[in-house]
């Protein structure tokens, strides 16, 4: 039941396979396209926008900080915890043309998320926003941190723009908590100490870790995927792939004359990471980078002064741009593809998106440790509503019961996947690297899913407890261990329910082991020690809660009451 057996149903222009010897790393395919497309639009972020051999240039100039000015070395890791703005893809590109590893980090984590991250990956540098520097200072004491970057919102706009919206940021806005970090050279010092320097070539090859991703796999513990250089140049080349298909009057989704993109999700996620920072080079695309997509009335303005091709979102988000009384302003006459990720697609979202804009949402599937695409849809008019599509080229997928044995074209099972984006393992957790990638190198989603005759897969439930929050994932075994250390809860369960507007929401529930706790205090709590989507959005304390003879919590009984 492997992909090859699919190949006659592949949509018009996919090939089956991907040349995986085409780029040697990350390095390669970054040096080769700034040199192809060096005159073209490479990023686009409030106003400024950064041509290919602009991103050549700075990129090279950061990593020539990072080898002529401090003692780290190829493969010691680097946190990069930036929105979307412009310095993320110089930072991101200079550390691995320095040798370094890439540490996403989302720049919305607490004090308590971001300590974790830190000392897990054994960080020795971070590229931060100065509005979370006062974060930065708490935990530095309890990390190997030892180099600091620091970046500012304007800092790469021109100079008078610059400091008007840096002294915005700061003084009107008020966005900048005090904090002290003497040792933190600004980036944008660094990028002009070594203006014009070009770096020492370092040797990667495709089986070297380039990032570290991290996520809660099939647990709540966050671990870090190791993502390859290899992992990641053949996603890219697998993502380049499907948007070669040619739609129903024989033209390409997708040219390689430049198209521009929407890029609104965050480019630390890795769905993001993967699509718009990485892939769109392939082809020379321009990204224009939406810092702050929530302010729904700034992102409908940003639109409106692009003729763009492509955007890429999700439910939620697709939902809030059409509820705008601007939304029908905007011009979507040039829009050829419209891509969902991160989280289920509403039928009726999809719908209504289509007969606004005239283009169909592509839907897919992935995950972390995998780069994270394993399917899409295709975009020739045979998407089937209900699936994730078909899976990328060089990808074979099989679903199996709880035994391990492959089940029949048509039967439910837990849905594993195999190809060169598959990770290498979990950061230091080999035994966690065993539970979930066999010695195949078949690794298991933890998703049920079917795949019919013609190979379309659909994923119809979850085998772990996974909550999925505007495309986030929300793992309840880190939720219920924050709430249980609070003084006054003994013990906690979270489980994932339906919400409008995000997919799912989280519910709490908790026994008190004092009479006084109140919801208002678990609300307080959770705040300071959560991420805004972690937070649960429903509570309620009880005397008990349901659990097997040995302790385990039972959430699906909690789920189907």
């Amino acid at each position: 039941m492997e992909a090859s057996f699919w190949s006659d149903k592949r949509p018009a222009g996919v090939p089956n396979d991907i040349d995986l010897t085409e780029y040697s790393s990350i390095i390669d395919v970054l040096e080769r396209s700034c040199k192809k497309y060096a005159d073209r639009p490479a990023f686009s972020n409030m106003g400024e926008t950064m041509t290919y051999g602009d991103l050549d240039r700075y990129s090279a100039a950061f990593a020539s900080y990072l080898q002529n000015h401090t003692d780290l070395q190829p493969g010691d890791r680097i946190a990069v915890q930036m929105p979307n703005v412009l310095q993320f893809p110089i930072a991101v590109f200079g550390a691995v043309r320095a040798g370094l590893i890439v540490v996403n980090t989302n720049p919305l984590y607490t004090a308590r998320e971001m300590r974790h991250q830190f000392t897990d990956s054994g960080a020795k540098a971070l590229v931060y926003m100065n509005v979370f520097g006062h974060l930065v200072q708490e935990v530095l004491p309890d990390t190997k941190i030892k180099y600091l970057f620091e970046a500012r919102m304007g800092d790469m706009l021109s100079p008078l723009k610059g400091f008007m919206v840096n002294t915005v940021v700061k003084r009107v806005k008020k966005m900048v908590p005090s904090y002290d970090l003497p040792q933190a050279v600004s980036l944008k010092t660094a990028l002009s100490r070594s203006k014009g320097e070009t770096p020492r070539p370092v040797t990667k090859t495709l089986d070297d870790v380039a990032v570290l991703q991290y996520t809660g796999g099939t647990t709540g513990v966050a671990k870090g995927a190791m993502l390859t250089h290899g992992n990641l140049v053949a996603n890219m080349l697998q993502v380049y792939a499907n948007m070669q298909q040619v739609d129903k009057d024989g033209k390409k989704i997708m040219s390689d004359s430049g198209e521009t993109v929407i890029a609104p999700l965050p480019l630390y996620h890795i769905f993001a990471f993967t699509a718009n920072l990485m892939c769109m080079m392939l082809a020379g695309h321009h990204n224009v980078l939406i810092t702050n997509p929530r302010d729904i009335p700034g992102f409908i303005k940003e639109l409106k002064k692009w003729n763009f091709s492509s955007i890429v979102g999700l439910n939620t988000l697709f939902v809030a741009l059409m509820e705008h009384p601007e939304f029908s302003e905007v011009d979507f006459s040039n829009l050829k593809s419209t891509t969902s990720g991160g989280t289920a697609l509403v039928k009726a979202t999809a719908e209504r998106w289509e007969g606004k804009t005239g283009s169909r949402i592509g839907e897919g599937y992935g995950l972390t440790e995998c780069s994270p695409v394993v399917c899409s849809s295709p975009g020739d008019g045979q998407a089937r509503l209900g699936t994730v599509g078909l899976p990328v080229p060089g990808t074979s997928l099989k679903v199996v019961d709880d035994e391990g044995n492959e089940m029949p074209i048509g039967e439910r099972g837990e849905l594993c996947v195999k190809g060169p984006q598959v990770m290498k393992g979990y950061w230091e957790r080999p035994e966690a690297t065993a539970e979930s990638i066999d010695h195949d190198g078949w690794l298991k989603t933890g998703d049920i899913a079917i795949i019919d005759e013609d190979g379309f897969v659909a994923i119809v439930d979850r085998k772990k407890d996974l909550i999925i929050v505007s495309g986030f994932n929300v793992y309840p075994n880190e939720i219920e261990d924050v709430v249980a250390a609070h003084p006054k809860v003994a013990n906690a369960a979270a489980i994932g329910v339906p919400d409008e507007k995000s997919g799912e929401a989280v519910k709490l529930f908790v026994v008190p082991s004092a009479d006084d706790l109140t919801i208002d205090e678990l609300k307080a709590y959770c705040r300071a020690n959560f991420t805004g989507y972690k937070v649960p959005r429903h509570y309620e304390i009880r005397e008990s809660l349901p659990m097997t003879p040995v302790g385990k919590i039972l959430r699906r009984e909690l789920r189907d009451k």
